[in-house]
């Protein structure tokens, strides 16, 4: 015992010495963490106390102290809790002799760490986290803070494997050693992890709400010696080694950048507040793009999202100015006294975070968006020449009469063609662009006619030759149309939508007066069901099916899907099947979009939103009717013919589910009923005309009655047309997001035969979705 207490005393003895010496402006210190018999001590540290020597162990949150044991030279015990994690304050009256912890029939003898909040007493301090960051990425991040906010010292939290970090801190020494302002830098480390995957608050980007998705770029698994801290009580520690007497300390990491403040400091504004504290809320940034063959730097980040609200959250803090209890965690300090009014940005450089050759690999360019503080950084105090974004104009107006085109895809839908046109004629569209393919009742040789007659472009769908499914490959084919690059309105619907205004007298001239500002409309989906029809007679669809899915109608996922009328500015690059796609971020300000009712969309949505939620969704001006299934009959051509945009997705029994709603009545647009029989009467007027739509209804029946005697749709038939099947169609807001993932088949035969109340919900789990 003897021999091992003389080596604890020299250990001591050195330390001792080392801090009395210590005139380097820059120091390495390890944390002293250790683990045994299923314990993680965070730190020993030696606490001076008027009564003596003391020592504070820190242990893992969660951690049970009751089985730890204190033998050796540790006195009288005093066991706490800080925030949640265990610590243990033991009397320590020979140094000499360290302290020996019990546990589980493991035991570990501990040197404390000394404080060494003299290296950093009256100083502006940060202490902030690496992330692999180079170390010219930290020397001009220290001399940006030095010159802009008075920083006189750092720690530096390094999350790098023990094996990594000589060399990063041996350039560390020589460079950071010259830096002037500089009085102190410590870097930090530790032997073990220093937190855990996915357990601090601000998770990795590529899973946060609005990121790209983790098949923009191959992400590893997460690395403990990286990932965030999982271990809060980290910040507590520093502080008692460290930075107690400090003047004022800020929480950041070395790809974080505080912002200017007029005529002062952050660690001022710490000090000079009432609370002694200053929240730091941080925005994300970005380059536009990096120089090719360049490493990204602090001055090429100068774009910020304009649809993400979301702020990181760090602090400073006047440690003299808060109470004795105050805790210092990740994202706030704890037990403050007063409210905390005062705020100041930061930014996180993104392309130091997560380097990649391609800024596009970490974040979507079209929600980026210049941002002055930035871009003053950039070319001012980092002297650069980022690549800034090209400059977009809006295309000028071709005139003040709206000249709305509707383009659309069609594939066997001669019976239902005329209808249709017809009536979005009446409410005043003038021009339709329609794709064909693979027709085999008229559809195709009806519209080249009524091409010839001057009532709509028609042309072939060039979807084989594009290599894309056959919406898509129409769309993208459609930018080029005189037609449509002429619109003052453009809309992508298809032949069983109807669009539905509800002002005025029911023409889009009237919608375009209520909403005057608007260059985007949404037009939510109101799913229109087969109202109990089984057999295809040629009829109105609009007065056959006037059963549909209640205004509010959450599931099933499709039901509050939209389309969007839209100006033609060229805020968007490319038509899309619900929206125009591609936004040039450069022109989002001058988006006015709104929803069915007049109400302003969020910005959330301007990038690929296409169904409305509870807070967007509108019918008071304007909705589309979806007749998505007609009768049962109709329907079984439609599932023969297959989709014109998920051409690999069956129309089974679950899409009828799913989109056969009959729970309540709606009529709004039968009003236009005899304006758009008048139309239709004079399109029929034309012998040519009629003879065309007469051959695609006549086709059609030939159809049903074909696919009837196959045993397969005669099967399918049987089902659709059933008394369940009729039963569920009124039942869907009894039903949660599984029920419609995995079909009827899931619902007891009990829930359908019996009237469910208004309270009643019915669901499944996950694990019993049907792929």
């Amino acid at each position: 015992m003897t021999g091992h207490v003389s080596r604890t005393a020299k250990k001591i003895s050195k330390l001792t010495d080392r801090i009395s010496k210590a005139d380097s402006r820059v120091l390495r210190r390890k944390l002293g963490t250790h683990r045994f018999g299923g314990v993680e001590l965070l730190e020993a540290q030696v606490l001076e106390t008027g009564e003596g020597p003391q020592a504070r162990l820190f242990f893992k949150s969660g951690t049970k102290t009751d089985n730890i044991q204190i033998t050796g030279a540790a006195g009288e015990l005093a066991r706490q809790s800080i925030g949640g994690a265990p610590v243990i304050d033991c009397d320590w009256h020979t140094p000499a002799e360290g302290i020996t912890i019990e546990v589980a029939g493991s035991n570990k003898q501990i040197v404390p760490q000394p404080v060494e909040t003299h290296l950093f007493a009256g100083l502006n301090c940060i202490v902030a986290q690496r992330n692999g960051e180079t170390i010219d990425d930290t020397v001009e991040w220290l001399r940006y803070h030095i010159s802009r906010h008075d920083l006189q010292a750092v720690v530096i939290l390094d999350r790098v494997k023990p094996e990594e970090d000589s060399e990063y801190f041996a350039a560390l020494k020589d460079q950071a050693s010259e830096i002037e302002g500089l009085q102190r830098l410590v870097y930090l480390t530790a032997d073990i992890p220093l937190g855990k995957p996915n357990l601090c608050p601000e998770a990795h980007p590529y899973n946060a709400p609005g990121a790209p998705g983790k098949d923009r770029m191959d992400v590893p698994p997460p690395d403990p010696w990286r990932s965030p801290l999982g271990e809060w009580l980290i910040f507590e520690i520093i502080r008692n080694r460290f930075l107690r007497d400090a003047r004022a300390v800020a929480n950041i990491e070395l790809c974080d950048l505080i912002a200017p403040i007029s005529g002062k400091s952050l660690f001022y504004a710490a000090v000079s507040s009432t609370a002694g504290y200053v929240q730091l809320v941080g925005r994300q940034a970005y380059p536009w793009r990096l120089r090719k063959g360049g490493d990204a730097r602090f001055g090429d980040h100068i774009c910020v999202q304009f649809d993400h609200a979301r702020l990181r959250r760090r602090w400073c803090v006047a440690p003299a100015k808060v109470p004795h209890g105050a805790i210092w965690r990740l994202l706030r300090v704890t037990g403050l006294n007063t409210d905390v009014k005062e705020a100041v940005k930061f930014y996180r450089c993104m392309a130091l975070r997560h380097r990649t050759d391609a800024v596009s690999k970490i974040i979507p360019k079209a929600s980026l968006v210049e941002e002055e503080t930035l871009l003053r950084l950039s070319e001012g105090y980092f002297g650069q020449k980022p690549v800034r974004m090209p400059v977009e104009k809006l295309k000028a107006k071709k005139s003040e009469e709206p000249n709305v085109t509707v383009v659309t895809t069609m594939k066997n839908e001669g019976p239902f063609i005329l209808e249709w046109l017809a009536y979005h004629r009446v409410i005043g569209v003038d021009n339709f662009l329609i794709y064909t393919n693979d027709c085999d009742d008229g559809t195709d040789s009806m519209l080249k006619l009524l091409q010839k007659k001057g009532l709509v472009e028609h042309r072939d769908n060039p979807f084989r030759e594009e290599g894309l499914r056959p919406q898509h490959a129409a769309l993208q084919a459609a930018e080029d149309e005189p037609v449509v690059r002429n619109a003052g309105w453009v809309a992508c619907i298809d032949v069983d939508e109807f669009i539905n205004i509800k002002c005025g007298d029911g023409r889009l001239g009237d919608l375009f007066a209520k909403v005057p500002d608007a260059n985007m409309i949404s037009m939510t989906w109101r799913l229109f069901g087969n109202s109990h029809e089984q057999t295809f007679d040629d009829k109105l669809v609009l007065e056959s099916f006037t059963l549909c899915a209640p205004e509010i109608a959450r599931k099933p996922h499709q039901a509050w899907g939209f389309k969007t009328l839209f100006r033609n500015l060229g805020i968007f690059k490319k038509l899309g099947v619900h929206r125009p796609k591609g936004l040039k971020p450069q022109l989002w300000q001058h988006i006015h979009w709104v929803n069915g009712s007049g109400d302003l969309m969020p910005t959330s949505i301007y990038r690929n939103g296409w169904r409305s939620t509870i807070d967007t969704y509108g019918y008071d001006l304007v909705q589309l009717n979806h007749y998505a299934v007609r009768s049962a009959e109709s329907f079984l051509v439609k599932r023969d013919r297959g989709r014109v945009n998920h051409v690999d997705r069956d129309q089974g029994l679950g899409y009828w589910f799913r989109m056969n709603n009959n729970a309540m009545e709606d009529r709004s647009i039968q009003r236009m009923v005899p304006k758009l029989r008048a139309e239709l009467n004079s399109l029929l007027a034309d012998p040519e005309i009629a003879a065309a739509h007469e051959f695609s209804v006549l086709r059609h029946k030939q159809k049903i009655k074909e696919l009837q005697e196959k045993p397969d749709f005669k099967e399918f038939f049987l089902e659709l047309t059933s008394r369940r099947m009729d039963r569920l169609s009124r039942l869907h807001r009894h039903f949660g997001a599984n029920v419609f993932l995995s079909g009827p088949r899931v619902i007891p035969d009990e829930i359908v035969e019996h009237e469910p109340d208004d309270e009643f919900w019915f669901t499944v789990s996950k694990s019993e979705i049907a792929h």
